[in-house]
């Protein structure tokens, strides 16, 4: 059975950035929340999109498709999917609270070597 999942209690108990908590599963994918600050390196998912929405704070996302870098900036409410194999690089010039939606067992790095370990609230 079902219950509510209240993000922001979820945000509560954990500071560091860029380490995400998932607080629910969807059809084999990981709901995650994340606080996020600063740059993060580039990286790229070869096999799975990656879903950011905006819950606080702005989030600014530089998009590589080879030819040329795109900035999306996203606000609260907001949200933007990369597409698979697109290489990319999530920023917060101030804190962001965010949730991602991605494959279980995705790396939040795109790399196993360097992602953050999967943490369950």
């Amino acid at each position: 059975m079902s219950t509510a999942i209240d993000l922001a209690s979820k945000l509560a108990t954990f500071t560091e950035a860029w380490q995400p908590r998932t607080v629910s599963l969807f059809n084999g994918h990981d709901v995650m929340v994340a606080k996020l600050r600063g740059d993060y390196h580039w990286h790229v998912h070869e096999d799975s999109d990656d879903f950011f929405l905006v819950l606080a704070g702005r989030l600014e996302i530089d998009l590589d498709d080879g030819a040329m870098v795109t900035l999306v900036t996203l606000d609260p409410g907001q949200l933007c999917v990369v597409p698979k194999g697109v290489r990319h690089r999530p920023r917060a010039p101030l804190e962001a609270q965010i949730v991602l939606i991605e494959r279980t067992g995705t790396p939040n790095s795109g790399d196993p070597a360097t992602a953050a370990p999967r943490r369950v609230l």
